[in-house]
């Protein structure tokens, strides 16, 4: 059996407690005791509709719709996307649901 490389267990360790660290900052900058600032919870509250606008256009920067297949993956993927999270409400079926269908799209449909 051979032993690990000694670079690939530090590599791990670092990043487990780099993991751990940002893990407990919240609770080390807010101990219970504290009232959370009006800025973070607005932070809080704004953030997340933010970072998925900017994945948004990341996934669909580099579209042509000059070349074959014209960008309909991407679209018929967001369309659905849209229509299952209206129908649903739930983020994770939706953006996993629209994933399934653009991989079945450009693996199968459009190659």
């Amino acid at each position: 059996m051979k032993i690990p490389d000694t670079q690939a267990i530090i590599m791990i360790l670092i990043m487990a407690a780099i993991t751990y660290l940002v893990r407990a900052l919240p609770f080390l900058l807010f101990p219970g005791n504290k009232k959370t600032p009006p800025y973070i919870l607005y932070l809080g509250k704004v953030l997340p509709f933010a970072i998925i606008g900017m994945l948004v256009v990341y996934c669909l920067k580099n579209v042509s719709v000059l070349q074959s297949p014209f960008g309909l993956p991407e679209l018929i993927a967001s369309i659905a996307i849209i229509a299952v999270h209206v129908w649903k409400r739930n983020t994770l079926l939706s953006i996993g649901g629209g994933t399934l269908l653009y991989m079945f799209l450009v693996q199968v449909v459009f190659v």
